[in-house]
C-alpha cells in the first residue's frame, strides 16, 4: 500500500473533527503558518490522523449568500480568514490526543502558550464534529 492511500484508508476511517475558523493579520501571516506548521507536527506525533490549515481564496461565491466566512469570522480589511481542521479515529480518540498536545505545549512554552498568538483569540470559532456523511 502506497503512502497515499495508507493515509487515506486512516483517514477515511476517521469519525471526528475538530474545526476551526479565525482571522489572522496579513502581517502576521507567516507567524501564523510558522506556528500552525509546529503544531500540524505535534498533532500528527500524537497521534492525529490529519491536520489542515486553510487560507480563504474564495471569499465572493457566486451565488448570493448572507452569511460568509469573512462575516463570521468578522474579519478586517486587513485580515485574510483560515479554515483549520483536526482529524480523528473518534471524540474519545480526540480526547486523548488533546491531552498530550497540551501536555507537550505547556512543557515546552509554559502556561502561558496562548498569550503571544499571532490573531485575535476572542474572533476564533471552534467546534468538535462526529462525522456522519462521509467516505
Amino acid at each position: 500500500m502506497t503512502k497515499g492511500t495508507a493515509t487515506y484508508a486512516k483517514a477515511s476511517a476517521a469519525k471526528y473533527v475538530d474545526g476551526f475558523v479565525l482571522s489572522v493579520p496579513k502581517k502576521n501571516t507567516a507567524k501564523y503558518k510558522k506556528m500552525a506548521q509546529e503544531a500540524s507536527k505535534v498533532w500528527l506525533e500524537f497521534g492525529a490522523l490529519e491536520y489542515k490549515e486553510c487560507m480563504l481564496d474564495n471569499a465572493q461565491p457566486e451565488k448570493s449568500l448572507t452569511f460568509t466566512f469573512p462575516k463570521m469570522a468578522k474579519a478586517k480589511p486587513d485580515e485574510t480568514v483560515w479554515f483549520s481542521f483536526i482529524v480523528y479515529r473518534d471524540k474519545r480518540h480526540r480526547d486523548a490526543v488533546n491531552k498530550k498536545v497540551m501536555a507537550h505545549f505547556e512543557k515546552k512554552y509554559g502556561s502561558d502558550a496562548m498569550k503571544d498568538v499571532p490573531f485575535d483569540m476572542k474572533r476564533m470559532a471552534f467546534g468538535g464534529f462526529r462525522v456522519e456523511v462521509g467516505s
